[in-house]
């Protein structure tokens, strides 16, 4: 009966595990859900639409620029968004603008400054368009979004276009805004929830006599017009650059509030067909390392073990068996290890924390709770997962400290509160030091950077000490086998059986069953663009966790049967 019970028991835990997957696949492949912490807003015609200005980023320097670091035009009185920590550590410095905005109110042409620039401020210009800077707006909490001239969509619109490092580049003088609304559920169509956020950039060479007669708007600003483009010429002593913009509004049924958000999603993470490819050919790969493992077992500890368990024959008891391979090194498999056996379980418990950090995170990002619309809540998630399983990280270094019967338990609790949160941090530090010499919106405030430490020092290290407190208060972990007094020679190891080669087995494999999710993450990060797949990338985080643990038992197993115990 209990194998029965077993059975059933595995059953349901196996259709469990298989529901949570197809949860997660399609949490990740159907967009169409509201984005939870974002309010929808019914605007009314003739309210004011305010629109605000991110920092200027570029995916060549990587160094965001706060927008007023140009010599743009100002409001009359500069003022910040409300922002979060998770907004100062992405760089996110969201200000007001001068520009006036009216629901369904269209405007052309309409002149926001004048500008005289010195020959400092138009090399400025010159090189943030060398660079390759965006320009970033927000209206109702959408970015707005250009067309590259390959037809790709693109977060934000270029500062100008470059032209080479002699020639003058091309400065953006002109946008034309065009919203987009949805007035599919309101009471009557003057009123609307804003759906799309489009722009269209020009570059205009004005004159004074283009000026209308109230000075509130140039008299031509079409494509298709004559005036020639701007040139930012950086021999120039000065230059006198009209600031302008037009705004349409273009009914979008088709489109719904909650789904505004899957334009920007598909042009950052791809389709849906190239994810589902990259995780068949992890599993794939999960296939052919489950089938070693498999094979190892069955052929070679199956049958030793059944060996050793039934009673041996009168003839098996007078053939005296030489044992070889994995066999001879039973006595030494749970040796502690022979150098830093401290910084072993420190790894092992800021590993735990890691994993599980990764996988909380991933959970609540793949089920819809931290979209991109709520900017900086992802990084807050993953620092407040980090700082509450500071306690889990004591207590799996304790209880691993513990088994190998270490003394110094202090020194193992300190270095696990502060060996890998003190290096990162440090290298935060000084990296964010040469950020804000280079004046980049990147550097992180000093009240920011107190907060950081903060958090790690008053509440991740008290965490840190409360688990492995609990931790050696628990009995020590016991071994199967018991350890020899004497440590067992190790034979000379083959060139194949190096340390090296088993981190480059033990990594190309894990790296193939995510390099495609890597790529997307990585992309979106380092040009812009948002991902928003979690779904995908939460089951891609268990096939790689399986490859890893996978292709950590084949190796061990091939290193001991060479006799090598030091796994």
């Amino acid at each position: 009966m209990s194998k029965i019970a077993d059975r059933r028991r595995c059953k349901r835990t196996n259709a469990v595990w298989h529901i949570y997957l197809c949860v997660y696949a399609f949490a990740s492949a159907g967009d169409a859900f509201s984005l939870p912490g974002v309010q929808m807003v019914t605007y009314n015609k003739g309210d004011r639409l305010p629109l605000y200005v991110n920092s200027l980023t570029s995916s060549e320097t990587l160094l965001p620029l706060d927008y007023y670091k140009l010599p743009f035009c100002h409001p009359s009185k500069l003022e910040y968004k409300s922002e979060n920590l998770g907004e100062y550590l992405t760089a996110n410095r969201i200000q007001n603008s001068p520009y006036n905005l009216t629901f369904l109110q269209p405007q052309t042409c309409s002149l926001l400054c004048t500008k005289k620039y010195s020959t400092n401020e138009i090399r400025s210009f010159a090189s943030r368009i060398q660079s390759a800077y965006q320009i970033h707006y927000i209206v109702d909490n959408l970015p707005i979004s250009s067309v590259t001239p390959e037809g790709y969509l693109a977060v934000g619109y270029p500062l100008g276009q470059a032209a080479g490092k002699d020639a003058s580049p091309q400065l953006n003088n002109h946008v034309n805004i065009v919203i987009g609304y949805n007035d599919a559920n309101t009471q009557s169509p003057e009123q609307g929830r804003i759906v799309d956020f489009q722009a269209f950039p020009f570059s205009f060479a004005y004159e004074e006599r283009d000026l209308s007669k109230g000075g509130e708007r140039m008299t031509v600003c079409d494509w298709a017009s004559k005036v020639p483009p701007l040139y930012m010429d950086k021999k120039a002593k000065e230059a006198r650059v009209y600031w302008t913009y037009s705004v349409e509004w273009m009914l979008k049924n088709d489109v719904d509030w909650r789904t505004r958000w899957d334009i920007y999603f598909e042009a950052g993470s791809g389709t849906d067909e190239v994810h589902w490819f990259s995780i068949i050919n992890a599993l794939l790969i999960v296939l052919f390392l489950s089938g070693m493992v498999g094979l190892i077992l069955m052929r070679s500890l199956h049958r030793d073990i059944s060996r050793y368990n039934r009673v041996p024959t009168d003839e098996e008891r007078a053939e005296e068996r030489e044992e070889s391979g994995w066999k001879l090194v039973h006595a030494d498999l749970f040796r502690p290890p022979a150098t830093n056996p401290i910084l072993f379980c420190v790894m092992v418990g800021t590993g735990m924390q890691v994993l599980t950090m990764s996988l909380v995170t991933l959970q609540f990002a793949a089920l819809g709770m931290l979209a991109p619309s709520n900017r900086g809540k992802l990084v807050i998630a993953l620092l407040v997962c980090f700082v509450l399983l500071g306690a889990l990280a004591g207590f799996v270094s304790a209880r691993l400290y513990k088994m190998f019967r270490g003394k110094r338990w202090q020194l193992c609790t300190a270095l696990t509160a502060t060996l890998f949160p003190g290096v990162l941090f440090s290298t935060f530090f000084f990296l964010n030091l040469f950020v804000w010499a280079w004046g980049s919106d990147a550097a992180v405030p000093f009240g920011s950077i107190l907060l950081v430490f903060f958090l790690w020092t008053g509440i991740s290290i008290p965490l840190v000490f409360t688990g492995a407190f609990f931790g050696f208060r628990m009995p020590p972990i016991t071994f199967p086998v018991a350890t020899s007094n004497i440590p067992r020679p190790i034979p000379p190891q083959p060139w194949y059986m190096t340390n090296m080669m088993a981190a480059v087995v033990g990594g190309v494999l894990p790296f193939g069953a995510i390099f495609v999710e890597l790529f997307f993450v990585l992309s979106s990060i380092w040009t812009d663009k948002y991902y928003y797949v979690y779904g995908f990338l939460l089951i891609s985080f268990f096939i790689l966790i399986n490859t890893c643990a996978e292709v950590t038992i084949v190796l061990t197993y091939f290193q001991l049967c060479a006799e090598d115990y030091k796994w």
